[in-house]
């Protein structure tokens, strides 16, 4: 049986291949938005699935190269654009993915046994690119690892500049529909026109935007973040099932109506900033992703490949947000909700020509929304997954699907190894004293950091 945290290394049968579409694709440079283009954004999202029943490898790749026709940016190349070297285009230059088999001695069920959260060697299960520079990496890196006892380990790596949690989502369901139906067109069709989000000509940035930054803080506010890089760091991991949400939502009414969303993005940022004992007249924000497709005038269309979101920006002191009770928090995160109309998302695609405009990380918590995105409804022909998760667990708050519970969520997010208790406990406080009758699983954090 297997025991150790650590997993057992990969066996490569071959170099990583190249895969490139199946049909000719456009060659040209594509236009990215100034939403796609935030240095905040210069990453990967990557993706772990377990799957319980293996695709042959031959099938994976035939089918990528059939999807990358339709998602050709995915095979070119980022570079400076050329009118502008602060800026980023796509050379849509059909270069192709990267796509790595890989065979690794352990089953599914030995993987599942530590699977809550990451831990340092998961990173084994997504070939690595050597690389000099972030533009050098390319925008699709693809790893099938199949393990000992017939079941698959898909780990996949996009570049958040080409696309959001929502257009991976798009492709990867694009991908496994042409493995199950390669004779039958796709149900959405990418939309790769970025210029509907193009700023305006002179800028017109009419709000304040707190989201961002020019400069570094100089007043008394401590630099969460660097705090944060500071420490090590240990990976916290939470179920909420819909017994203890609804149990959450229940402290706001009837003086405040709140969404799930609202009122555990409240409920968490709370728990994280009580746990790190910062002074009362502390500035703190939330920052978290709103998708903002139906939000600007004239609409986004469907299939719009993308970022489609911005950083909504619940700001207050740590006073106010501890000291109170979750309506506070919660108020504060629909009020920056609300202020997300097509004006104030205009005005801050015309603040984001400013490169030296940078989002404000110093005393914010990000939340991520990935549990209604789809993704754990992934299915290659062989079944739906088993896990499904980041390869990596950060700073950034996820908060992730519950594979076999439509209506649950659960919340990873790395702290301070010396704080991890505390927000365990402020996660649990007293909406979650009775952890069974509430739904509540407290996951241990024993399996370090990624």
């Amino acid at each position: 049986m297997f025991k150790s945290l650590e997993l057992p290394d990969c066996l490569y049968p071959n170099q990583p291949t190249l895969i490139c579409p199946n049909f000719p694709t456009p060659k040209h440079s594509l236009y990215i938005s100034n939403l796609d283009d935030q240095k905040f954004l210069r990453f990967s999202i990557k993706y772990l699935y377990l799957f319980q029943h293996h695709v042959s490898s031959e099938t994976l790749k035939y089918s990528l190269s059939k999807v990358l026709v339709d998602y050709y940016p995915l095979a070119g190349r980022l570079r400076a654009s050329e009118e502008d070297g602060q800026k980023l285009e796509v050379d849509c230059n059909g270069e192709g993915a990267v796509f790595a088999e890989a065979f690794m001695d352990i089953t599914a069920e030995e993987f599942l046994e530590f699977s809550r959260k990451p831990n340092r060697s998961w990173r084994k299960l997504l070939y690595r690119v050597e690389a000099l520079s972030f533009l050098d990496v390319p925008p699709l890196v693809v790893q099938v690892t199949y393990l000992r006892c017939g079941a698959m380990i898909l780990c996949t790596a996009i570049n958040h500049c080409i696309c959001d949690g929502i257009g991976t989502s798009q492709f990867l369901h694009a991908w496994a529909h042409y493995t199950t139906k390669p004779n039958l067109k796709l149900p959405i069709l990418p939309l790769h026109n970025r210029h509907m989000l193009k700023p305006r000509n002179p800028p017109e940035i009419a709000f304040s935007h707190p989201q961002f930054t020019r400069v570094a803080t100089k007043d008394n506010n401590l630099d969460i973040l660097k705090f944060l890089q500071s420490q090590p760091l240990v990976p916290v991991s939470f179920t909420f099932t819909a017994s203890h949400l609804l149990r959450l939502k229940r402290q706001c009414v009837p003086s405040l109506k709140c969404t799930t969303f609202e009122a555990l993005a409240s409920h968490t940022w709370r728990s994280w900033v009580q746990s790190l004992d910062l002074s009362p007249s502390q500035s703190v924000k939330l920052l978290f992703s709103v998708n903002i497709r139906k939000k600007i005038i004239p609409e986004i269309p469907q299939g719009y490949y993308g970022n489609g979101f911005v950083l909504g920006c619940a700001q207050t002191t740590v006073k106010d947000l501890v000291n109170a009770n979750l309506r506070h928090g919660v108020k504060v995160v629909q009020e920056a909700k609300a202020a997300l109309n097509n004006d104030y998302v205009r005005s801050m695609v015309d603040l984001l020509e400013d490169k030296t405009v940078k989002t404000d990380l110093s005393t914010s918590l990000i939340i991520s929304q990935w549990a209604k995105l789809g993704l754990e409804d992934l299915d290659f022909g062989e079944g739906k997954p088993r896990h499904m998760g980041p390869l990596t667990s950060d700073i950034y708050c996820l908060f992730l699907p519950v594979i076999g519970d439509i209506n649950a969520v659960r919340v990873m997010v790395s702290v301070p190894e010396s704080v991890a208790e505390k927000f365990e406990h402020y996660m649990m406080n007293e909406y979650c004293l009775d952890k069974e009758e509430n739904g509540f699983h407290e996951e241990d954090h024993n399996n370090g950091l990624i």
